[in-house]
């Protein structure tokens, strides 16, 4: 497919401006705070942060689902949809002050990427948000209600795009899914902002799973492959090589590294590493666990609409690949030991060695352990596995 070639100086360039008058506005004397939530406590923002193909979906539908939770599917699909022809490092800048802004329910900053005349529906997976299908953004659903895209698509879709902001500002956590960062260190300045209360959540999953789901999706993915793989604009479907999965393993071993070795002190009690292995093989004490991190209670029908998602009849079908539908959760964690062949396993395995290690995945070394079901290799988390992932820490202040 064919682009008008933009250069990543200009890019870099768009990006810095940006970057800077957001710093010139928020030093400006008077500049507003954020906006506290109906009952006056502190508003919690959460970061669900993880790659593409890795059981992001199903964990960000367990915050939206949540009658306290103004939730969003990755809205900085919208920069780099926007911005194409930059690289994911050259974009972190945006991505950065887009999250920024969302958390603090500021929906101006969608301006940039956005026709001027918007409705809901012009924001990406908006329906896949029980907030936006709920008062006081649409009636679709009771606040309390478990929500369906199926039907609130049609009933909502032409909602004035403003009524998004009102949401947001109703709710006492804002929750955000990105699968667009590929450090911690870019999230620093949002962690040390005071007027953040940010926890992250970062959601890991079997390189060798990842795989074989992306092979099931690679059209979708192309234009995001070409910023990851920084081809100013390409678009990348075949991957032969292998390289974005090399470069995904990479991210998780940098965004890892950073918060569990030696990290800095404001991280303490606001990272929590979860793997989408051990949500699937337990999924209500895993759940439980991450809603006491963010703040959260477990509710009846949450409990009940958890256990339908996560034990439905099989795998899933590829038209479903993008979307939260019933499906058995340890049927899909376990697929691709049935589809990949040994020597791409092999391979993966090579590129990713430092993610299987530092994760806690077992390489296997033969077809004979690939096909043996009962050897298990999601190895257990250690005593100092997750050092920062304490779910009854507190937030504390930078």
């Amino acid at each position: 497919m064919w682009l008008p070639r933009v250069s990543n100086t200009a890019v870099t360039a768009l990006l810095l401006a940006q970057t800077g008058l957001l710093v010139f506005l928020v030093s400006r004397p008077g500049w507003p705070g954020p906006p506290s939530p109906a009952d006056g406590k502190e508003r919690v923002h959460v970061l669900v942060l993880s790659s593409w193909r890795s059981g992001s979906s199903l964990v960000g539908q367990l915050f939206s689902q949540h009658p306290d939770v103004f939730y969003l599917m990755e809205p900085a699909w919208h920069v780099w949809t926007a911005l194409s022809q930059g690289s994911a490092s050259a974009l972190h800048m945006a991505v950065r002050d887009l999250v920024r802004s969302v958390f603090l329910c500021d929906m101006a900053v969608f301006d940039a990427y956005l026709p001027w005349r918007r409705n809901l529906s012009d924001l990406f997976q908006w329906a896949v948000s029980r907030a936006l299908c709920s008062p006081p953004a649409c009636s679709a659903f009771p606040r309390g209600a478990i929500s369906s895209e199926a039907v609130c698509k049609p009933l909502c879709a032409r909602r004035p795009f403003a009524v998004a902001e009102e949401a947001c500002r109703s709710y006492s956590h804002v929750v955000l899914k990105e699968v667009r960062f590929f450090n911690l260190q870019v999230l620093y300045p949002l962690l040390n902002d005071p007027a953040l209360n940010l926890r992250i959540v970062h959601l890991v999953r079997d390189p060798r799973a990842v795989l074989r789901s992306r092979e099931q999706t690679a059209k979708a993915l192309a234009r995001d492959n070409g910023i990851v793989l920084g081809t100013n604009g390409t678009w990348v479907e075949a991957d032969p090589g292998l390289r974005v999965v090399r470069e995904v393993c990479r991210s998780h071993v940098r965004i890892a590294e950073a918060a569990m070795h030696k990290p800095l002190p404001f991280l303490q009690g606001r990272y929590r590493l979860v793997r989408f292995e051990d949500l699937a093989r337990a999924p209500l004490p895993e759940i439980r666990a991450l809603y006491a991190f963010a703040g959260l209670r477990l509710t009846p029908p949450l409990e009940a609409w958890i256990h339908n998602v996560t034990h439905g009849a099989g795998p899933g079908v590829r038209r479903e690949a993008f979307k939260t539908t019933s499906r058995d959760a340890l049927n899909v964690s376990q697929a691709w030991r049935h589809a990949l062949p040994f020597a791409k396993i092999r391979r993966v395995q090579e590129l990713c060695a430092g993610a299987l290690q530092l994760l806690g995945y077992r390489p296997l070394f033969s077809e004979k352990e690939q096909r043996d079901l009962s050897l298990d290799l999601v190895l257990p988390r250690g005593p100092s596995s997750f050092s920062w992932a304490s779910s009854t820490a507190g937030h504390s202040g930078p």
